[in-house]
């Protein structure tokens, strides 16, 4: 009977304290869960409020500062859910710190990647919308993120480059001017009269519109070839214009050629046979 009723003690002890557990800790949980619940919302709120106003600003900035302000808050908001538990925070932050170090050697190459965004975003060498030819692919830039920028190629493929390489490379920024200048070559035959071949270009480029007045064309004999005499034509457009343009006037020059008399010469070679006795 002893030994029941010391069980039946130790047990009643056991659920007392169970209870007061519960009591103690119940609140804290479950406001801790309120906390994170309502928090993960206004976070989500507050970033989409910031994706809307800075995408209509400036869309370079926009999704790698939402994507980076969204982790910083998250990571605050589990710290401060963590010490309403009752967890102390300094043993908390120092072991985040510790597993922060130990993925940041694992993760060199996207740390990379993370400070060439940052350098993208303060240095501004191409945004989104701009033609850029970087890392052998050219194509237009559709997103910059923390760790990528996102490019679609004219042939609609896209391609995820690296912040990293893009930072600590050379690129061309095709639409960093408005204007931009058409270089062409135009061959000739040595009978062909050269006045009236750079009329003829002359002609061509005052009558098409996407042709800026300003800067003047240049229309000079470029180089004398071994079968022609090359015609070097440069006329500026603005940037939208530079390719249409450019093939329009291949067409439009060789037909005005044809019509006009002027050869358009192309490699030829003379083979002479000798019969040996």
């Amino acid at each position: 009977m002893e030994e029941l009723f010391g069980a039946n003690g130790q047990a009643s002890e056991w659920a007392d304290q169970a209870i007061a557990l519960i009591m103690a800790y119940a609140p804290k949980v479950l406001l801790a869960i309120v906390t994170l619940i309502i928090g993960l919302w206004l976070i989500n709120r507050f970033v989409r409020v910031l994706d809307n106003r800075l995408g209509k600003k400036d869309p370079t900035l926009n999704k790698f500062l939402c994507g980076l302000i969204s982790a910083i808050l998250k990571i605050l908001l589990l710290i401060s859910v963590a010490s309403m538990v009752g967890i102390a925070t300094t043993s908390f932050v120092a072991i985040i710190g510790a597993a922060g170090l130990a993925v940041g050697l694992a993760l060199q190459g996207s740390l990379a990647n993370f400070a060439g965004g940052v350098l993208i975003l303060i240095f501004k060498p191409f945004k989104v919308g701009d033609v850029i030819d970087a890392q052998g692919f050219l194509g237009s830039v559709r997103e910059i993120t923390i760790l990528y920028t996102i490019v679609d190629t004219f042939d609609n493929r896209r391609i995820v480059i690296p912040n990293g390489q893009l930072s600590n490379a050379s690129l061309t920024n095709l639409s960093a001017y408005e204007t931009r200048r058409c270089d062409m070559s135009f061959g000739i035959g040595y009978g062909d009269d050269i006045d009236k071949a750079k009329a003829i270009c002359k002609r061509l480029i005052e009558e098409d519109e996407r042709a800026l007045k300003d800067p003047a064309p240049l229309i000079v004999v470029g180089a004398l070839g071994e079968s022609s005499v090359d015609l070097t034509v440069r006329a500026w457009t603005k940037g939208a214009d530079l390719w249409p343009f450019y093939w329009d006037m291949q067409e439009r020059v060789k037909k005005a050629f044809d019509a006009e008399g002027i050869s358009i010469p192309f490699p030829q070679r003379d083979v002479h046979m000798y019969k040996a006795d």
